[in-house]
């Protein structure tokens, strides 16, 4: 039997979501370690091309580049998948927020990977999510691609439970692909690594991602800046991300700026050492796709203090402890067992076990099987 020939459609690099890229390189890269008997993995994406940026007097605006980004989204890239559908034998859209991909590729051989819903809100709970009529065109026609895929990978069952109360699409084209961990993130070995050339040897909690809306900064900020009052040594390390104005302007109101270390574009060497000397990691976001930071600090054995949200507990499991999002003290009282060495906090075995349950291979494996049967049906 011949191989399958399998286009891993992945998002423009030039939109900068890290996570997206690296769920889309695992997948491509486990495949052909270890499926490769039975199909040819290619990586898909078309040249970014510029428009508005390329203007001298506009083009270094934010608007310009998101125009851009539109333009290419929605145009250019289903105009090159077109021209490229004889050349595959399955289909694979690496982010669902370009599910409008599948509009135009043939929806018994195409399947999506949905990180979140939160792409679709706007169209689904317009009263809670008010959106302009263009952005809600956008999302109308991300969707209608969403719900011609054949099958839909989901990361928890929380997903799908959303998925499945809105009846976006129907359980029996829903399969769960839990996301891995590099093998970058593993436990401290020795003690070679003590010092970081970040942060020297001051205790510091950790924040690693990025500053949109649903991460709560906000929430972030204030519970570091109580802790500090409290604990006056202590650092925060923010990884990733841009400060919004709101977010400079709590900074300065709390007085942090000379307490926090924002580091940026750190390989996952550097953010694995981070975890291993973090005090602890701290996850203040409202709402999440899966929490790929979560296991990635459980995994280098680092103490997770987390949002109480269902996919956060999900997936750190009892390895985590968990926080109301806006009650402060619950944060505060958390850390404080931490800083303790509580033996409320859940041990070093528990953290690492819970870490095992994740791998790329199986997310891999997962999804080829999930092919595999498609063109078996076909």
């Amino acid at each position: 039997m011949p191989k399958l020939r399998l286009a891993v459609i992945c998002d423009y690099p030039e939109e900068g979501w890290h996570s997206m890229d690296l769920c889309a390189d695992m997948l491509i890269t486990y495949l052909k370690l270890e499926h490769s008997q039975n199909f040819e993995v290619i990586k898909v994406c078309p040249k970014f091309k510029p428009r508005l940026q390329l203007l001298p007097w506009l083009g270094k605006k934010k608007a310009a580049f998101n125009f851009d980004r539109l333009i290419n989204r929605f145009w250019d890239y289903p105009n090159y998948l077109k021209t490229r559908v004889k050349d595959f034998d399955l289909f694979h859209i690496a982010d669902h927020t370009y599910s409008q991909m599948a509009l135009v590729l043939p929806s018994d051989r195409t399947g999506i990977f949905c990180h979140d819903i939160d792409a679709f809100r706007s169209v689904l709970e317009p009263d809670q999510e008010p959106r302009p009529w263009w952005y809600r065109f956008m999302s109308q026609r991300i969707l209608k691609g969403f719900k011609k895929a054949s099958i839909v990978f989901h990361t928890t069952l929380e997903i799908r439970k959303q998925i499945e109360y809105y009846q976006i699409i129907g359980s029996n084209r829903l399969v769960q692909a839990s996301l891995g961990i590099s093998e970058d993130f593993v436990p401290k070995l020795d003690s070679s690594d003590l010092l970081n050339s970040n942060t020297g040897f001051l205790p510091f909690f950790l924040h690693v991602g990025s500053c949109i809306p649903r991460k709560r900064i906000d929430i972030l900020l204030e519970v570091f800046a109580q802790v500090r009052n409290l604990y006056p040594d202590f650092k925060l390390v923010k990884v990733g991300g841009e400060w919004t104005d709101s977010q400079r302007s709590q900074i300065q109101n709390l007085n942090l700026e000379n307490s926090i270390i924002h580091l940026h574009n750190l390989e996952p060497k550097e953010i694995a050492d981070l975890y291993r000397q973090a005090t602890a990691v701290l996850v203040t976001s409202e709402a999440e796709g899966f929490g790929l930071p979560v296991i990635e600090a459980l995994a280098c054995g680092a103490v997770v203090v987390a949002s109480d949200i269902p996919v956060l507990q999900e997936v750190g499991g009892e390895a985590g402890i968990y926080c109301s999002i806006a009650n402060l003290s619950d944060w505060i009282e958390a850390i404080a067992l931490v800083i303790k060495k509580s033996e409320q906090v859940p041990n070093l075995n528990q953290r690492l076990a819970q870490a095992q349950k994740y791998s790329w291979s199986n997310h891999a494996a997962i999804v080829a099987q999930a092919y595999l049967k498609i063109k078996v049906e076909n």
